[in-house]
């Protein structure tokens, strides 16, 4: 833990170099915080949103799994809140019910009528796996909505503290040329500004760094499960939907 003697002088020099920046170097930190607050606001909500989706994909699977029939959730119609599983198993299932059915509304009659509906062909099928994929494909997208503004505060910000940092170094070298004399007096005040943005871009990249790296590869991770879990639903679709001479 920081003690307090070595926190005060750090607010200090903080403090300093800020009010001794420039207009320049005030506008670059001005942009640093506010790309800050996105991109806490980016993870934060993703952060919570991963968990909640991975919670609601381990209550789903488990009552897919027990169900005896594969439409049985789409028949009871069941809510399971931001689960990437839950959504792409309805869509495989209203495009089953519409060939099955003809028609994807769920009304009191659809547990009779899924009773008498004959067998659909492997041509019908395909259609039904290709809405399993294409969902997988929009919910990928969905789960990595707004990761750019993340990998964007990793590359750019340090990039925009560094412009700051010798914009301000070139203004202090040549504050101190037209003073006409070099004293660490007359350099420290401009270096120490110019470098507060460099400071203030670490500050912003970093953070979001590691906040990225956790995202996308947890990310990347339920993106595999969507995919198995496809490729499942299409079996168990077929395998009590799909004619046996298909």
């Amino acid at each position: 833990m920081i003690s307090l003697p070595l926190v005060l002088p750090m607010a200090a020099g903080l403090v300093f170099a800020w009010n001794a920046s420039t207009m320049e170097g005030k506008v670059v930190i001005f942009v640093l915080v506010i790309g800050s607050v996105f991109s806490w606001s980016v993870m934060v909500t993703k952060f919570f949103f991963v968990r909640q989706a991975r919670k609601e994909n381990a209550r789903f699977l488990r009552r897919f799994r027990e169900s005896r029939q594969p439409l049985e959730l789409f028949e009871q119609q069941k809510t399971f809140g931001p689960s990437p599983l839950a959504a792409v198993y309805a869509s495989g299932a209203r495009e089953l019910s519409f060939h099955l059915l003809g028609s994807s509304v769920v009304d009191e009659t659809y547990s009779a009528r899924l009773v008498g509906a004959p067998r659909i062909d492997s041509t019908s099928m395909t259609s039904v796996r290709s809405a399993l994929d294409r969902s997988v494909g929009e919910e990928s997208l969905k789960l990595e909505s707004n990761l750019i503004l993340l990998a964007t505060a990793v590359s750019g910000a340090p990039f925009l503290g560094l412009l700051g940092t010798v914009w301000g170094v070139m203004d202090a070298f040549g504050d101190v040329a037209l003073a006409g004399k070099a004293n660490l007096a007359a350099l420290a005040p401009g270096v120490s500004a110019a470098l507060i943005t460099t400071v203030a871009g670490l500050l912003v990249a970093i953070p979001a760094m590691f906040g990225y790296n956790f995202l996308i590869t947890t990310l990347k991770g339920m993106m595999v499960e969507m995919e198995n879990f496809s490729a499942e639903c299409a079996s168990d679709f077929e395998h009590k939907h799909l004619s046996r001479r298909s």
